[in-house]
């Protein structure tokens, strides 16, 4: 009988490591996978960063989905799809000067499943006619040729006194 106690202790003990050990893989460390995924989107995040300090909106819309489900959340309201997101950035940055040069920090990564992640992270636009900046949170998901932004809400901030 304390045997069959002992068998079924050590049977429930290694149980119970399995799943902690898979818990700890899911929720701990980025693996080599999630390393890649994130160089991923830092190229990306790159990417529009330079386009943007081009002057080129066009370019930097390359990192969102295009699709009419896209969607962008700020001081506005919404809008959505990728030509309302493309009419928006046009309409709120007219021209190079009013775009300015644009900066990313902070970035904050949580994967919520191997083909979907959320960044967090601050923006910084330096311009002659006055630095503004703000928060974004920009959902992500992995499609066959790449990670798209498939919602971005940002928001500006106003200057610390």
């Amino acid at each position: 009988m304390l045997t069959r106690l002992r068998t079924v202790f050590l049977i429930a003990g290694f149980a119970l490591l399995l799943v902690l050990s898979w818990s700890v893989h899911l929720l701990g460390t980025p693996d080599k996978a999630r390393d890649a995924d994130m160089k991923s989107i830092n190229e990306v995040l790159n990417a529009q960063q330079s386009a943007w300090n081009r002057g080129d909106v066009d370019a930097f819309l390359i990192g969102y989905w295009r699709s009419p489900e896209l969607t962008f959340s700020g001081g506005n309201g919404v809008s959505r799809g990728w030509d309302g997101v493309l009419a928006r950035y046009k309409k709120s940055y007219p021209n190079h000067a009013a775009m300015g040069q644009l900066e990313f920090s902070d970035l904050e990564f949580r994967f919520l499943g191997p083909d979907a992640a959320l960044v967090l992270g601050q923006w910084h636009l330096k311009r002659e006619s006055g630095d503004i900046g703000g928060v974004f949170t920009l959902v992500w998901q992995k499609f066959p040729d790449g990670w798209k932004i498939i919602h971005d809400h940002t928001s500006a901030v106003g200057a610390k006194p």
